[in-house]
């Protein structure tokens, strides 16, 4: 099949890249869990669409669309780093992290604390990295989440800034650290996602009362 965007994303809906093909018979699993967050951000979608005339709007359909096609992007970087504990390419990656950095600290702390533990920080990495696809998808608590996928890339960007082989392009890292930002700035989730429906449905949170519409009011 000749490689190009539609070929790479039919692959990617259906299980047949290499990520997935490297997981066996497990990819069914990841891909039966991608297409539920899918399936429930366009079920979301349309009840906000539907129950709330505020949504209907180019901005809000925009800002979903942007958002989902990003978390989709979290999702598929997400299937390198399987199998757990430690995939063979998270490991190749911080170690490139220990001779790339931006600043000393940051190499050594990579080199003397996350190397060494991997079979920690691999499980670690592949939870973070699915809740921000997942978080991304369903539009819920964005701006909670954000902030951390913010901090997260930037830890990206300084760890391979340095120029090594295989070449990375830094601006890469902080387009995707720009759009994060946007995120949390104008709460993504709140343009037909859940963020959405709990601030409209849940007096706790529409009202700003109690602890969870705290959290959720500025989670969210």
């Amino acid at each position: 099949m000749p490689k190009n965007p539609f070929t790479d994303v039919w692959q990617f809906l259906t299980a047949a890249t290499g990520d997935y093909l490297s997981l066996g018979n497990w990819r069914y699993l990841i891909l039966a869990l991608f297409w539920a967050l899918l399936l429930a951000s366009i079920a979301v979608a349309f009840q906000n669409w539907r129950e709330d005339p505020a949504q209907r709007t180019g901005r809000h359909l925009g800002v979903w669309l942007v958002r989902v096609l990003i978390g989709c992007m979290w999702f598929e970087g997400m299937l390198w780093k399987l199998p757990l504990p430690v995939s063979g390419g998270l490991q190749y990656w911080t170690e490139q992290e220990t001779t790339r950095a931006a600043f000393e600290f940051h190499s050594t702390f990579l080199k003397e604390v996350v190397l060494p533990n991997m079979k920690v920080f691999g499980p670690i990495v592949f939870l973070a990295e699915l809740a921000f696809a997942a978080s991304m998808i369903l539009g819920l608590a964005v701006r909670l989440v954000g902030v951390l996928a913010l901090a997260y890339v930037v830890q990206l960007w300084l760890g391979i800034y340095r120029p090594g082989d295989p070449a990375e392009w830094p601006w890469s890292y902080m387009f995707l650290a720009f759009l994060m930002f946007l995120f949390v700035v104008e709460g993504a989730g709140r343009s037909l996602g859940l963020d959405a429906r709990l601030r409209r449905e849940v007096p706790a949170v529409r009202d700003g009362r109690g602890l969870i519409g705290w959290f959720f009011n500025i989670a969210g």
